[in-house]
């Protein structure tokens, strides 16, 4: 369930944008008419009478953005993030719903917390977001949730994310009931005893600064026990950020074997590799870490050919005093809500290492469906969610510009390639820039 602050529908035209919705099969300059929040009209030349009119021209009109992994930090600590920040951000970003991580403080175990946070949602969030409850209480991994009630009081999924479910019974047991449930489970693949004060991928980069290693194999042996508890069970699994490439090659054959397991990527490990850790930035470090080059190119393969079917930016905001630290005493996590498309567009389409049709889709339709959302479209009768995106534009990435409360990203001061210009969520405007 998503929850989001009732507010009234837009009557808009966007006029000779560059049509591109993937699943659709749409591809054309063409004018795009919403009537009371609903697409009411696609082709040339259309009526706005009383209608709000946005000049496309020149620009690409896509469905708007899902993000099925983002940590708003509340309750707990709303100084680096709130709903209403979060979702601004988000916004600001092209996304018209995001799904919010339960390792707060406190967890997202009980439907007590959750009730509250849905209230909360319908009094700040700028767009729909909903929140995945614990697998188990206190994330402790040893008992499970009451799955049913949580999904009662509008649990968008399950998943311990931040720790893994270390007991395979345990693991085993939530697959069951998520059926009764109705929600997916959402797995952090990682074995800790193999991981145990990692500060990084494990490698020659770690080796030559001195950083205790995380080996591949701390995420692959974990992804691979979980594929074959969901395939032992017949029931749907999903994988939060996958980093190595023999995470992929589980996930491919488990996939071809009949496992309805999906997949998600970060822009960072799209983007960057451990090559990048020599800087010492402490926004480089995160969980799972930056992996070498042969593990990037799996991801962008597996993110092409559709092996991973989503994109999320794993948004992990962190205060300033956090990060501002040794590397090895920082916090893993980056955020990512507002450059998500930027970086891509930057580092993955203009380069020519995927369409960007596959990006638009892998941001939107795929994640949507993960976790059995309603994926946006550009459609007559269909909800507008829309992004409306100027692919060529450059800008300089500055903290003062964030929305987020927190601005730990690892592209700092750099210039990419691609704005975000309006996004369109639920029915109303919720972002211009």
């Amino acid at each position: 369930m998503l929850f989001v602050k009732a507010e009234p529908a837009e009557n808009l035209v966007v006029r000779g944008a560059r049509v591109l919705d993937p699943v659709e099969g749409v591809e054309a300059v063409l004018d795009v008419r919403v009537d009371a929040g609903v697409i009411a009209a696609i082709g040339a030349g259309l009526d706005t009478n009383e209608h709000r009119v946005v000049d496309g021209t020149g620009l690409v009109l896509a469905p708007a953005f899902v993000d099925p992994h983002v940590h708003l930090r509340t309750p707990g600590r709303e100084d680096e993030e709130t709903i209403a920040s979060g979702t601004a951000a988000a916004a600001a970003g092209g996304y018209c719903a995001i799904l919010a991580m339960p390792n707060t403080d406190p967890i997202v175990d009980s439907a007590a917390v959750l009730s509250s946070l849905a209230e909360n949602a319908r009094a700040e969030a700028v767009i729909p977001v909903g929140f995945l409850a614990a697998i188990s209480k206190g994330q402790a991994g040893a008992e499970l949730t009451e799955m049913g009630e949580l999904a009662d009081a509008g649990a968008a999924g399950f998943t311990d994310d931040g720790r893994p479910v270390v007991s395979p019974g345990l693991m085993r047991r939530a697959l069951q009931y998520s059926p009764v449930a109705g929600r997916r489970v959402a797995v952090h693949c990682e074995e800790p005893t193999l991981t145990r004060g990692a500060q990084m991928h494990e490698g020659i980069v770690s080796a030559e600064l001195g950083f205790t290693g995380y080996p591949s194999v701390g995420e692959s042996v974990m992804v691979e026990r979980d594929l074959s508890l969901a395939g032992y069970e017949a029931q749907p699994i999903h994988l939060m950020h996958l980093s190595a490439r023999e995470s992929i090659e589980a996930l491919s054959r488990a996939q071809a074997g009949g496992v309805a397991a999906t997949g998600e990527v970060t822009p960072h490990h799209l983007c960057l590799t451990d090559e990048d850790v020599r800087s010492l930035d402490a926004n480089v470090k995160m969980n799972p870490p930056l992996r070498g080059t042969e593990d990037r190119a799996a991801l962008i393969e597996a993110l092409r050919d559709g092996t991973i079917c989503a994109i999320a930016t794993d948004h992990a905001p962190h205060a300033r005093h956090e990060k501002d630290v040794p590397f090895e005493e920082a916090p893993f996590g980056v955020t990512g809500l507002e450059t998500a498309f930027a970086a891509l567009n930057t580092h993955l389409v203009a380069p020519g290492l995927i369409a960007l049709s596959t990006l638009l889709e892998r941001m939107s339709a795929g994640p949507a469906r993960a976790f059995g959302l309603e994926p946006p479209r550009i459609a007559v009768g269909a909800p507008a969610n829309l992004v409306l995106l100027d692919t060529g534009s450059a800008w300089r990435v500055l903290e003062d510009d964030f929305r987020s409360r927190s601005a730990n990203s690892w592209l700092l001061g750099q210039t990419l390639k691609g704005r975000v210009r309006l996004t369109v969520a639920a029915g109303r405007i919720v972002f211009e820039g």
